[in-house]
């Protein structure tokens, strides 16, 4: 990949959502339907184009069906424009998610976090009634599953993280109502036969969103940058997509797990200052960093993927040039600070 930046939403979109050879690879194996289920947030538009201009890259006639309740339009037509088969539904309404199409492989992304503290049973419902009701319908077909580095517990920063054999502890109702995702579907796997991947994924670096433009914000707008939460690992969301994708050929019964984030445990001191020194500003911080974080070890998917496509720091200079720019923000920060669980 180029290591110029972004200059433009169309181009951003473009990057994220481009194939790499690993995926095509993949796609050579998986190459019919691929429905995709909460394809309207953050991740799934890129990811449901990048399934798409891969299927078409390796001959493929396999559609890709994105589901979601799609509350702005603009994301729908989108998808629709760029071939992608677009279905407006509540994953919480049976006779809706009965009428689904069926597919070779199902992409599963529906989930809350936002709003947890203030209707802690809607997000239940969405992170273990959806689930199980999806593992149910969707009995059989092969079945990635994303979930969240959240399910760890915090962990020494000098430990390099959890890797997928460390037991989850998750902190606050959020991260338990994943977990509770998680073992319904690997239920799915031992009761019905579905293969099925479990991706447990943190952070996605989108320059639009993410844990480095919420930091490059608070650097540039003179605010304080807490430390409490003082490490953090991120990756390039193409690069999620991608893998995420990938992981079609990790489905298995009992369910496989894989942490999918980048391989460097990164100080948020350490960025500040990095972000300080592109923009020509000195950061300010409040609090200090505890010696545990929200980490993840990215080291068996790297050996199953090799490296990144996109490293730090292009994703620094990236963010940075994004800001010059005034590039459009999505507008929701990360909370990634948050060391209760409380989201």
């Amino acid at each position: 990949m180029t290591d110029t930046a972004p200059d433009s939403d169309a181009e951003l979109e473009e990057r994220l959502s481009r194939p790499t050879a690993g995926l095509l690879d993949t796609l050579q194996r998986h190459s019919g339907d691929l429905v995709i289920l909460g394809a309207g947030g953050k991740m799934g538009p890129t990811l449901a184009r990048m399934a798409r201009r891969g299927l078409e890259a390796v001959g493929s006639g396999g559609r890709v069906v994105a589901v979601s309740r799609f509350r702005d339009p603009a994301v729908a037509a989108g998808l629709r424009a760029d071939g992608i088969d677009v279905i407006a539904a509540d994953l919480l309404d049976p006779v809706a998610l009965a009428a689904l199409p069926d597919a070779e492989s199902v992409i599963f992304m529906a989930g809350q976090k936002f709003g947890t503290l203030g209707a802690p049973a809607e997000t239940w419902a969405m992170n273990a009634i959806v689930p199980s009701r999806v593992a149910e319908r969707f009995a059989g077909h092969r079945t990635v599953v994303f979930s969240t580095g959240n399910v760890y517990p915090l962990t020494p920063a000098a430990g390099g993280g959890p890797t997928e054999a460390t037991p989850p502890g998750p902190i606050g109702e959020y991260a338990m109502s994943c977990l509770a995702r998680e073992r319904i579907f690997e239920d799915a796997a031992l009761r019905y036969g579905t293969p099925v991947a479990l991706v447990r994924l943190n952070y996605a670096i989108d320059l639009r969103y993410g844990v480095l433009l919420d930091t490059a914000r608070r650097v540039l707008a003179g605010q304080p940058v807490p430390l409490a939460m003082g490490f953090v690992n991120v990756i390039w969301q193409g690069d999620a997509n991608a893998r995420s994708l990938q992981c079609l050929d990790l489905a298995a019964t009992p369910a496989d797990v894989l942490n999918l984030t980048g391989p460097d445990t990164i100080s948020v001191r350490w960025l500040a200052e990095r972000f300080g020194e592109f923009l020509g500003v000195t950061p300010i911080f409040r609090d200090t960093e505890a010696p545990d974080a929200l980490l993840s070890n990215a080291r068996r998917s790297v050996q199953l993927f090799g490296p990144l496509t996109v490293d730090l720091e292009q994703m620094l200079r990236w963010t940075v040039d994004w800001l010059r720019r005034g590039g459009r923000e999505l507008g929701k920060p990360t909370h990634f600070e948050a060391r209760d669980g409380r989201f």
